[in-house]
């Protein structure tokens, strides 16, 4: 450690340094942020449109049990 008394200019670099990290980290932050709601948005997306392939199959099937049923 140093022998050198500790001056308020001393203190207020310290603490302008850590506002600076902490801004820093603040956008780090936001961008994660944004990156897990574009990939929530994006999950959602892909469920719905699975859903809907799911109901067409079901409907195509649905139609083919009837059209084999005409023919027994």
């Amino acid at each position: 450690m140093s022998d050198e008394p500790v001056t308020l200019d001393f203190l207020a670099a310290q603490q302008r340094q850590i506002l600076t990290e902490l801004g820093a980290l603040r956008d780090d932050v936001r961008v994660l942020t944004a990156i897990a709601l574009r990939q929530d948005n994006t999950n959602s997306a892909m469920l719905d449109q699975l859903r809907l392939m799911v109901a067409m199959a079901q409907r195509t099937a649905d139609r083919v049990r009837t059209l084999e049923g005409l023919r027994e």
